[in-house]
C-alpha cells in the first residue's frame, strides 16, 4: 500500500475513528483524534523504509497513542480538579508595592503639571477628563465656543505629556 494519504484517509479514517470510540472516547473525541492522526502524518511522514509495510498499522499506531495521550491529560485534570479551580482568587490582585509607588509618583506629576496650566485651560481639561463632559458641554459650562474648549483641552493634554516625558 503507497502513502497516497487522500485514499488512506478515505478508506480507513472511519476504521481509525470506530477503534478510538471502542478505546473509551465519545465520538466528537475520536472524530477529533481521528484527524489529528492524519496531521500528524501530513506534517511528519514517517522516514522512507519506516511503516512502508503497512501505512494502516502506522496510522492507527498513532492514534492509538494519541488517544492515550489524550485519556492521560484528562485522568490529571480529573486528578488535580482542574475544571473547578478559580484561578481569580490563586493571584493576589492588589496591585504591587512598585506598581503602587509608580502610580503616585505619576499621579504627583500630573498634578504639578496641571498646577503649571492657565485657570481657564485647567478647568477645561478637569471639567471634559474628570467630570466626563463633552466639547460643547465644557463650552457651555465656560462660555466659550466649542472649538475654543477643544484648542484648550488639547493644549492641557500636550502639556501633561511633556511633562510626563520629563521635558
Amino acid at each position: 500500500m503507497s502513502w497516497d494519504i487522500q485514499s488512506i484517509f478515505r478508506r480507513h479514517a472511519h476504521g481509525i475513528a470506530r477503534s478510538l470510540r471502542r478505546g473509551g472516547l465519545s465520538p466528537e473525541t475520536a472524530a477529533d483524534l481521528t484527524q489529528d492522526t492524519f496531521v500528524r502524518v501530513l506534517a511528519s511522514p514517517p522516514a522512507m523504509g519506516t511503516a512502508n509495510h503497512n501505512p494502516v498499522a502506522y496510522l492507527h499506531r498513532i492514534s492509538k497513542n494519541l488517544r492515550i495521550d489524550y485519556q492521560r491529560r484528562e485522568r490529571l485534570a480529573n486528578r488535580a480538579n482542574l475544571s473547578y479551580v478559580d484561578f481569580a482568587n490563586i493571584a493576589d490582585p492588589a496591585p504591587s508595592a512598585e506598581a503602587i509607588v509608580y502610580a503616585r509618583e505619576r499621579l504627583a506629576l500630573v498634578e504639578a503639571a496641571l498646577s503649571e496650566l492657565p485657570e481657564r485651560q485647567r478647568k477645561s481639561f478637569e471639567l471634559h477628563r474628570v467630570g466626563e463632559m463633552t466639547l460643547a458641554q465644557v463650552g457651555a459650562e465656560l462660555g466659550i465656543s466649542t472649538t475654543t474648549a477643544w484648542a484648550l483641552i488639547r493644549d492641557a493634554y500636550e502639556h501633561l505629556d511633556l511633562r510626563l516625558a520629563g521635558k
